[in-house]
């Protein structure tokens, strides 16, 4: 669609008409497949609406899948329960809501209820509470309920800006999240949830995401862009001291080990792992390929991966082979403006 704009006043010049008609678009984000060149170009992904479907697999450390009983739906972001009997999961679409699948008895039942975006679990060590964030009250800031969907909501943050659940500390009482601000784009925050105390860990002024406590609760593994690529890294928490890259070439996602000897993270296609000691000090071993594979990459910078308690699965996402055909083509179309030109006249040259 397009519409004529008067840049001297500042408004809408006259309505708004069709420019180009079936072009890919989603029906869970609403992103439409075009872009336009400063010099008149339009390149597009031919097709129509369409639902991105996704299945839930185990994958062994080999690389081996196994696919889930789950139905197929357009699934982000998976988190296994602490005994790893159930998995809570977005399913995007009209709403943005979160859905419980318990592996055992292979049902899949709504968790939340209240708002229109309810996204990234989080789940207490105990099993008992599921973090997530949430519209319900507006901006989109941080919320928990009790895990068998009794009790309501109870709001941890209240911020203009967008919070983003991670990781909770061992013992529960501290919630790594990140905030996203027009200054300093993703920073590390902590909120202690016994006072609802929040402060800043990680701000500056480039992006850092996914803050992830060891399991011993003593270390902190995240990724940033401070060296101009995304790479992981790992500090001590809360003590003050230097970091560890542990990526080499690129990575993002990173998933402790339950065992905190190990920790996991994504580069592309590409299942890292690399061994981790704590004692007598910190080192870290040289990052290993555990598979390589086609599977869904996050829409965001959360994990869209989760790791069994034992280590040796990983739960992802594929795509799903009975949807529909990945599209086979880009089309282009050159001095495009004068075509718009036609269409939506503006009274100038």
């Amino acid at each position: 669609m397009a519409v004529p704009f008067d840049s001297k006043r500042l408004e809408v010049a006259g309505a708004e008409v069709p420019v180009v008609e079936g072009i890919l678009q989603s029906t869970t984000s609403g992103a439409a497949q075009y872009s336009i060149s400063a010099t008149g170009s339009l390149v597009f992904v031919p097709g129509g609406v369409q639902a991105t479907q996704h299945r839930l697999v185990w994958v062994s450390r080999n690389g081996a899948e196994q696919p889930l009983a789950a139905p197929a739906r357009a699934y982000v972001f998976p988190r296994l329960s602490p005994d790893g009997r159930r998995v809570a999961v977005t399913i995007q679409g009209q709403e943005v809501q979160l859905w419980l699948y318990d592996l055992s008895r292979e049902t899949l039942t709504r968790f939340a209820f209240d708002g229109k975006f309810n996204t990234n679990p989080v789940w207490t060590p105990d099993g008992k509470r599921i973090v997530f964030n949430s519209n319900k009250e507006g901006p989109v800031n941080l919320f928990s309920q009790l895990a068998d969907g009794s009790g309501g909501l109870e709001r941890l943050t209240t911020s203009e800006h967008l919070h983003f659940p991670m990781s909770l500390s061992p013992n529960g009482q501290v919630l790594a999240f990140v905030e996203v601000t027009p200054t300093t784009g993703y920073d590390i925050w902590m909120l202690g949830l016994g006072d609802r105390r929040a402060q800043p860990f990680l701000q500056t002024p480039f992006n850092e995401s996914v803050p992830q406590f060891s399991p011993d609760g003593r270390w902190l593994a995240y990724f940033s862009n401070e060296s101009g690529r995304w790479e992981i890294y790992v500090q001590p928490y809360p003590g003050s001291g230097g970091k560890w890259q542990i990526s080499t070439e690129g990575g993002t996602e990173p998933v402790w080990n339950r065992n905190g000897r190990e920790l996991f993270y994504r580069n592309g296609d590409k299942m890292m792992a690399v061994d981790i000691a704590t004692q007598p000090s910190f080192t870290a071993g040289k990052p290993r390929v555990l598979f390589e594979g086609h599977y869904v990459q996050p829409p965001g910078t959360t994990p869209n991966y989760d790791v069994s308690p034992d280590g040796q699965r990983f739960l992802m996402l594929k795509p799903d082979e009975a949807g529909e055909a990945a599209p086979a083509q880009i089309n282009g179309v050159l001095n495009w403006f004068e075509e718009l030109e036609r269409v939506v006249p503006t009274g100038k040259k």
